[in-house]
């Protein structure tokens, strides 16, 4: 049987790890930047701009993971 919902992770290596963290650290930084979006009128797109970079980097993530 497969292990379709991942209940055990495999161990990263410290290349891995290194990598994951860059990824998320380039991400807060993306964030931060969206953040100076202020117009009253970019309230949906900075919305769907935060979810759709949450949705990469958990996709980046699981595939560095797999």
């Amino acid at each position: 049987m497969s292990d379709t919902f991942h209940r055990k992770y495999r161990e990263l290596n410290e290349a891995e790890k290194t990598l994951m963290e860059h990824i998320k650290v380039t991400a807060e930084e993306l964030e931060k930047s969206f953040a100076l979006i202020a117009t009253p009128e970019s309230g949906r797109e900075k919305a769907v701009a935060n979810t759709k970079l949450e949705e990469s980097i958990m996709w980046a993530v699981k595939g560095l993971t797999k």
